[in-house]
């Protein structure tokens, strides 16, 4: 299916209007973006490729992406997942295969936990709560009141006016991206983006999910669940950059040894995230464990 034959549209949630991209047909896979990106910035290599064979479905998440960034609300782990089960409900979709990265990992292991019925088959790529993350040096300051919104605004200003050269060297290192970074973070990647960022109500919805993670509770007990993953019934795929400087591999590797039933990818030359440095190899091993698991 070529790219253009994705859809794109809003879909009222409850009270909220969340924006989606979808198509194709057969079995549905849902993908959820992490922190400070959306659905069709996320999986930008990935929707054409399963679209060919799956119904895919890839929302962005509330505050984030298009959707709806309303001011007051409890931004968070819990509101996300409540979100995507009724996103879900919904679409009428139930026992999808669910796969999350970074943020939208620990997303995917909450509605694993919480709404089981929901989820036939799970991949966490590079994903929030397997271990406590590698804090970059400026989240500390984005706790801070009227701190935090003065970084981000600096930001936002900077993504808007610097060339293109500068962000994706600054963002690689950020994310540990190697390879092509022209390919991996390309104009339409840098313009999506930056719409994004200057968005109404973009900045405090980002900062009050940094602030719901960050606090005492999530960080020492909440934001790691890999304790809880033997509870898991699902067949789990575990995919991580080897070079991820946020997440380091070897959360991934515990977590691994913590399910025998459950299957680890490791991709060399890549970082925080393997399917936009590595499409290819990641795409293959995603399709290969969707064709042969259970």
């Amino acid at each position: 299916m070529p790219e253009s034959q994705l859809k794109s549209a809003l879909v009222d949630v409850g009270k909220l209007r969340l924006h989606h991209t979808y198509g194709g047909a057969g079995r549905p896979i849902v993908f959820v973006h992490g922190l400070g990106s959306s659905g069709y910035i996320e999986w930008r290599f990935t929707l054409p490729r399963f679209a060919r064979s799956h119904r895919v479905f890839a929302p962005d998440l509330p505050g984030f992406g298009r959707s709806d960034k309303p001011r007051g609300e409890s931004y968070g782990i819990p509101f996300f997942a409540r979100t995507l089960d009724r996103y879900l409900e919904g679409r009428r979709l139930k026992g999808v295969d669910l796969v999350g990265t970074s943020m939208g990992g620990r997303v995917a292991l909450e509605m694993a936990l919480k709404y089981p019925e929901r989820v036939r088959r799970l991949v966490l790529v590079d994903a929030l709560g397997l271990g406590r993350p590698s804090v970059q040096f400026y989240y500390p300051l984005m706790l801070l009141p009227r701190v935090g919104e003065t970084v981000l605004g600096g930001m936002r200003e900077a993504l808007r006016w610097a060339p293109g050269p500068l962000i994706r060297r600054v963002a690689s290192r950020y994310i540990g991206a190697r390879g092509d970074l022209e390919k991996t973070m390309d104009d339409d990647y840098l313009r999506d983006l930056r719409e994004m960022y200057q968005e109404r109500g973009y900045p405090e919805a980002y900062l009050a999910t940094v602030r719901s993670m960050a606090n005492f509770r999530w960080m020492v007990g909440e934001l790691d669940v890999a304790r809880k993953l033997e509870g898991l019934k699902v067949p789990l795929l575990i995919i991580w950059g080897a070079n991820d400087p946020l997440f380091p591999v070897e959360q991934a590797i515990r977590a691994h040894g913590r399910l025998p039933g459950s299957r680890l990818v490791v991709i060399e030359g890549a970082g925080h995230t393997p399917q936009a440095e590595r499409p290819d190899e990641f795409n293959r091993h995603l399709a290969g464990f969707l064709k042969n698991s259970a």
